[in-house]
């Protein structure tokens, strides 16, 4: 399974993991605003940078609910309320995203160590549920 990638969906992927590291070490430094916020607009910018403008606003539009907890989750962590933001995005990302979840464990799944950590623990669910 091979994709092809562009230069400016290799930026995109950049931008979507600066801006996951960026998040990361806010919540690590007792979820600090400045990162926070620059995680988000590092993230947001990678997803349209890597998907386009037309398809990153049909993704929103399509899930009210996701987008409504994800714009929330903004709002609160510039109203200095940052962990409420947080989880107000995490739960839109995944409720925005929740068509794609199949597809990423698949991919994550051909990965040769990460495929590995993902499929260990449902193997040993497997042989326990067996006996």
């Amino acid at each position: 399974m091979v994709y092809e990638i562009t230069e400016q969906q290799k930026v995109g992927l950049g931008l979507i993991g600066f801006g996951i590291s960026f998040t990361f070490v806010g919540v690590s430094l007792f979820f600090d605003r400045g990162l926070l916020a620059l995680g988000n607009i590092l993230w947001l910018a990678g997803v349209v940078i890597l998907i386009g403008w037309y398809s990153t606003l049909q993704l929103f539009r399509k899930n009210y609910k996701g987008t409504a907890c994800f714009i929330l989750g903004l709002f609160f962590l510039f109203v200095r309320w940052p962990i409420v933001g947080i989880i107000l995005e995490i739960y839109g990302c995944f409720v925005v995203f929740s068509g794609f979840w199949p597809s990423v464990s698949g991919f994550l799944c051909h990965i040769p160590v990460v495929g590995w950590v993902i499929q260990y623990p449902v193997m040993f669910l497997d042989r326990l549920r067996r006996g």
